[in-house]
């Protein structure tokens, strides 16, 4: 019997649903390539469910959550209800209950894509950027005293673990072996954060002491900022903490062209629980509703998920459809410089899948 995979979809906010319907639309039809199928089960969840009930989701979502193969998400965030509230309310639970200890976020000069930066061919920017997604700076510890008055005090405080440190670093060495460049560069800012980074490059250096074959970098946070512009090309795997990776990536899917192909999944490796795969760039509510959001990057995304759960036809069946239809100038959204509709772009790639 043909296996059924079970996925989640937690379309949100903004250009979430836009986005989220063409990456269904186009996994559908890679998956003729499989001898499996897909389910999709949608939950309204994100800030329309606030505004209705006071959460961004029913208190046992993550229950709810918990038995599907994968998620795929769209977006979160609205501009009438706070960040912290949503990302609070939703994502960073999910990432932290299901142990998707990596944020694995490409970045790739596509044929056919300019990258800002001068003279940068095709292919020649090719990095993986492995970010800690459950602890480091996004843990939300600490708390206000005498809040809203003169005397407020807020202290925020990250915590790093050598357990956490440890499995993230180890899962960007295992990735860079078998990549043809074999490097691993460490992010981080040991010189101004004294115990947390510290012993992150502790367990850098200990880590690279058992792949004698992977070269090795630690630069820290603002030099790496700079070389990213000055050198990207010389970056093949990276490392970093929750703050400076979701930081950099930004910074990665600008110098490959757009924030509209930034991919990215939030993973379990030891495959417990369900991993979860969406596009980097957020709700954009300044274009939501016009037809304008690139879907590609939550395409790729469910690529990434297709990966995931060893659908390997159907997730290089959609690698290759992105990348022919932007080597060729097929169809493109004005983030990439052309005029095209979102829908006319999941179209195209939805053509070229059949």
């Amino acid at each position: 019997m043909n296996p059924t995979f079970h996925i989640a979809v937690l379309e949100g906010d903004g250009i979430g649903p836009e986005v989220t319907r063409e990456a269904i639309r186009a996994t559908d039809a890679a998956m003729s390539r499989e001898q499996a199928k897909i389910e999709w089960t949608h939950f309204p969840w994100g800030t329309d469910y606030f505004f209705d009930h006071g959460r961004m989701a029913p208190a046992d979502y993550l229950d709810q959550l918990a038995p599907f193969d994968a998620i795929l998400l769209g977006a979160v965030g609205h501009p009438a209800v706070q960040d912290h509230v949503t990302l609070n309310g939703l994502l960073l639970p999910i990432r932290r209950r299901f142990e998707q200890y990596v944020c694995l976020r490409p970045a790739y000069l596509y044929p056919g894509v300019e990258s800002p930066l001068r003279n940068k061919a095709p292919g020649s920017i090719d990095l993986l950027v492995f970010r800690e997604n459950t602890e480091g700076e996004y843990v939300n510890v600490g708390g206000r005293v005498y809040a809203q008055s003169d005397d407020d005090i807020a202290i925020q405080t990250a915590v790093f673990t050598r357990r956490g440190c440890e499995r993230i670093i180890r899962a960007a060495f295992e990735s860079a072996a078998t990549r043809p460049r074999k490097r691993v560069a460490s992010i981080t800012k040991s010189n101004a954060q004294g115990f947390g980074m510290v012993l992150w490059d502790e367990v850098f250096a200990k880590v690279a002491k058992e792949y004698p074959q992977i070269a090795t970098e630690s630069l820290l946070v603002d030099r790496s900022v700079m070389e990213f512009v000055r050198r990207p090309e010389s970056f093949d795997v990276v490392v970093a903490s929750n703050l400076f990776g979701d930081i950099l990536t930004d910074l990665a899917a600008i110098i490959v062209g757009s924030m509209g192909l930034a991919a990215s999944g939030n993973i379990d490796p030891t495959r417990k629980h369900p991993s979860m795969f969406e596009p980097v760039h957020g709700s954009a509510p300044d274009i939501t509703g016009k037809g304008l959001a690139n879907p590609l990057a939550a395409i790729l995304s469910a690529a990434m998920m297709l990966e995931h759960l060893h659908l390997r036809h159907a997730a290089e069946a959609l690698d290759a459809a992105v990348k022919s239809l932007l080597a060729n100038h097929g169809p493109r959204t004005p983030d990439l410089g052309g005029t095209a509709q979102t829908t006319q772009v999941g179209d195209a790639i939805v053509a070229l899948l059949k």
